[in-house]
């Protein structure tokens, strides 16, 4: 199954390139995310779309036909409605979410944008979230983009993933250093950020 899934992914990230590079040739980058991020919220939405795209039995014209009466109704971008279509016609619809999530990770990529995975033991407020995306941004001289979800398992603290170098920082108490910093003022934070500075020099 593993393997299954392997060879799924790199079909989705061969189409998710394919789709880029028209979109770039076409000036339509900005469009096509759009439609992209559209494109998969309906998906999460809607069973119906869901069952249209990952049914193996529906006949290739039944694909095309719904697909691109989706897209057309959504008011996609031409390129993205006959690329979709393109898709539906050489039976590669069920890859449709996985090249979606490439589209972004691939754009984010381009735009010289880094991937951090933050796993907390609370959830972190907005504010605290702000911070930190600030900090590891400065700390890797790029822009970072930020998923962060809550992972009890860890007991306290945070455990930072920035491209393959890893961050542990699950100590309740540094934690707690956090979030004190972030309602008693500047002081606290420098005294925060300049410990934590000496750990994420190890992403650069």
């Amino acid at each position: 199954m593993s393997k299954t899934l392997s060879e799924s992914n790199q079909v989705a990230r061969r189409y998710a390139s394919a789709l880029l590079d028209l979109a770039e040739d076409a000036k339509s980058v900005g469009k096509v995310e759009k439609d992209m991020a559209d494109l998969s919220a309906m998906l999460n939405a809607s069973e119906d779309l869901r069952k249209l795209v990952t049914n193996p039995l529906m006949s290739r014209e039944n694909h095309i036909k719904g697909i691109t009466a989706i897209a057309e109704k959504a008011k996609f971008n031409k390129l993205t409605i006959n690329f979709l279509s393109t898709l539906a016609s050489n039976r590669r619809l069920t890859v449709l979410p996985q090249m979606i999530v490439a589209v972004e990770k691939m754009l984010r990529a381009r735009r010289g944008e880094i991937e951090a995975y933050v796993q907390s033991a609370v959830a972190l407020s907005a504010a605290q979230t702000k911070a930190l995306k600030k900090q590891l941004s400065d700390s890797v001289g790029s822009d970072v983009n930020l998923n962060v979800e809550v992972n009890k398992e860890i007991l306290g603290g945070l455990i930072i993933t920035v491209g393959s170098q890893m961050i542990d920082d699950s100590v309740r108490r540094k934690l707690e250093r956090l979030q004190r910093s972030m309602s008693s003022g500047s002081a606290g934070a420098n005294e925060n950020s300049n410990e934590n500075q000496v750990k994420l020099e190890e992403v650069g």
